[in-house]
């Protein structure tokens, strides 16, 4: 999701009485959006947040530039294009999704580009073997971090699925500790399930027995999932993950939200219904348009292609 700064005053229509379901009904371009799908440095009641700071001191410098390029596309994110447009002098040139460009048959020197920040283990053989869409992948990006508790819950969640999985469980997933996981888990679960420390997302992403995403909306992945036409379950940590998730399940309706007092019988249920029920039926059926969608940004004549030329011409060509 596209970042949105809010500079606002203290007024009546921002006091929401600490009630984080309140509706934020006058921002540009996210109507009805709630105060808790807000970014969290964004809603944060303290003024020396770093990241609020940082947001602050450099949005500013944002706006005084030649022009601004994002990654996503205008199909994904009209609404908020058209509003940051009117209110914003230089050029806005969406030109992603970023991701489709290394799926591009013609570009094979892009696949070799790796973007990762972890050591990579391999899976492929290991999904070779697995049904279409049979699949869950699990995992919170490279900087989420779990209590042992929630580790706990989420892994006797994905047991009692019943379905197979692959969980990426870095070294530093969980606070203070390391990530193990109790050996009657492993035990229920050796026969379906892949534990890694890390992996190529999105060759997992784009394989054929991959069904499900259980993330937590970073912005990365996200834009990942809808680029391979991949179903979501939420579980947004902190930053933009909050607004991400707000629009993977209620704008783009590819994905559902698991509380933040996350639970084993509603991870559970939620993979269930993600795999085999009618919700999960009608994701994919989404997912598989907004998979369409993306890769025609990128094509010849699509909006991100057009976004580049135009790119290219009034701004960087414009120097020489």
């Amino acid at each position: 999701m596209v970042d949105v700064v809010l500079l606002v005053n203290a007024d009546e229509n921002f006091m929401t009485n600490g009630d984080l379901d309140a509706v934020l009904d006058w921002i540009p371009g996210l109507p009805n959006i709630r105060l808790r799908d807000l970014p969290s440095f964004i809603r944060t009641t303290n003024l020396n947040d770093p990241m609020l700071q940082m947001c602050v001191v450099e949005s500013p410098f944002s706006l005084k530039s030649q022009a601004i390029i994002l990654n996503t596309f205008e199909e994904l994110e009209k609404p908020v294009l058209d509003a940051m447009r009117e209110r914003i002098r230089c050029p806005i040139y969406p030109i992603g999704p970023f991701a489709s460009f290394s799926q591009s048959e013609s570009n094979d020197h892009l696949q070799l580009v790796s973007t990762s920040l972890w050591k990579e283990d391999a899976c492929e053989e290991w999904l070779n073997d697995k049904k279409p869409k049979s699949v869950v992948y699990v995992s919170f990006g490279s900087t989420t971090v779990l209590t042992p508790s929630q580790l706990n819950e989420f892994a006797w969640g994905l047991a009692n699925s019943q379905r197979p999985f692959i969980w990426i469980i870095r070294e530093d997933l969980v606070i203070e500790e390391s990530a193990a996981l109790e050996k009657a888990f492993v035990k229920a679960t050796k026969e379906r399930g892949l534990i890694l420390s890390w992996c190529n997302q999105m060759k997992v992403l784009s394989h054929h027995a991959i069904g499900g995403f259980l993330t937590h909306n970073g912005w990365n992945s996200t834009i990942e999932s809808i680029c391979n036409g991949v179903p979501m379950i939420c579980w947004p940590f902190f930053a933009d993950q909050q607004t991400n998730c707000r629009y993977v399940c209620k704008e783009w309706g590819l994905g559902m939200e698991i509380n933040n007092d996350v639970k084993r019988e509603e991870v559970e249920a939620l993979v269930r219904e993600l795999m085999e029920g009618e919700k999960g039926k009608e994701m994919q059926l989404k997912a598989k348009k907004w998979k369409k969608m993306s890769k025609n940004a990128v094509q010849f004549g699509g909006s991100s292609y057009n976004n580049l030329e135009r790119l290219i011409k009034q701004v960087l060509l414009e120097k020489h």
